[in-house]
């Protein structure tokens, strides 16, 4: 759910917001994520929208960068 609040402020166009939310749905099954009400879910959320926003327009892309993001923190 964290994605979507975030998406609406955003104003993104729709092919975006399609590609962020495959990458947002990607990520969470990568991490084993269930539970949409888990605090990870705003991270990842935070996360998948700063790669997207330096022009990466690949959900596959997007998710592998998060991923490697939240490894770091």
């Amino acid at each position: 759910m964290a994605i979507y609040l975030h998406l609406q402020t955003h104003g993104m166009a729709p092919k975006e917001v399609a590609c962020i939310t495959k990458a947002y749905e990607q990520t969470l099954h990568a991490l084993c994520v269930k539970d949409r009400d888990d605090p990870l879910t705003e991270m990842v959320a935070k996360t998948i929208i700063k790669i997207a926003q330096t022009g990466i327009k690949d959900a596959s892309k997007i998710s592998t960068l998060a991923i490697k993001e939240l490894e770091r923190r």
